[in-house]
């Protein structure tokens, strides 16, 4: 059964308050805001019959609609702190959503705004995978710069050791297993999953690779200079 005849909903979750990159999702990004970007990938998908964000803050909400957000959902102070975790976040969106259009949906797509070189292709790509695979969810990834079998390292007591030990010792990276770091870039579930779940990782969560180009996930300035520098050079 293909997409269309699946209600599908896109999230993405806006705070207001960010210590790494102060007011980041507003933040000029070129010529327009952070946030826009994800925005109009969404819309580029043409997968979605809602785009909706959940902020605390009215001025993101504000720039969002502008943007082409069609719902706005106003988050709660206890789903706005620090140390909120995302998905409860994702679900209260979820939820408000279904209350305003009287639907419930199939397919829940939630995109990180601080993502923003990120195609519609791999939005679409994700959910395609999901549908055509079956599964509960699926998450993007990029190639790992360090190998836990290799040269990602731990202390224990004191003493640095490799992560994860093989029965035999490799002498050069390419002989590690392929490992992927989460970019933390697309989040794909089916409805029901999603509010069962306590973890991205379920017993057959699926994943979607993605170029370490497209993975750049903002976190703090360097990171911002560094997606500025490749959105003008793809210009």
């Amino acid at each position: 059964m293909g997409h269309q005849s699946k209600h599908i909903i896109c999230t993405i979750c806006a705070r207001g308050g960010s210590k790494g990159v102060p007011g980041k999702n507003l933040k000029m990004l070129l010529d327009k805001p952070l946030i826009a970007y994800t925005i109009e990938q969404a819309i580029e998908s043409q997968y979605f019959e809602t785009i909706a964000i959940s902020s605390d803050d009215d001025k993101i909400l504000e720039v969002s609609k502008k943007f082409g957000a069609n719902i706005l959902v106003k988050r709660p102070d206890h789903l706005a702190t620090d140390t909120a975790a995302k998905l409860p976040v994702i679900q209260h969106c979820v939820l408000e959503c279904e209350k305003i259009n009287n639907v419930k949906y199939d397919i829940v797509v939630d995109l990180d705004a601080t993502a923003p070189l990120r195609l519609s292709t791999d939005i679409t790509n994700c959910i395609n995978l999901l549908i055509e695979n079956n599964v509960k969810n699926v998450i993007t990834a990029m190639p790992s710069r360090k190998s836990p079998y290799f040269n990602l390292i731990e202390i224990t007591n004191g003493v640095a050791h490799l992560s994860k030990q093989l029965p035999n010792n490799i002498t050069r990276r390419q002989d590690a297993p392929k490992s992927y770091d989460m970019n933390a870039s697309i989040y794909v579930w089916k409805r029901d999953e999603l509010f069962k779940a306590t973890s991205v990782f379920l017993d057959d969560t699926a994943m979607y690779e993605m170029p370490e180009e497209r993975s750049i996930d903002i976190d703090n300035p360097i990171d911002f200079k560094l997606v500025t520098l490749l959105m003008r050079e793809k210009i």
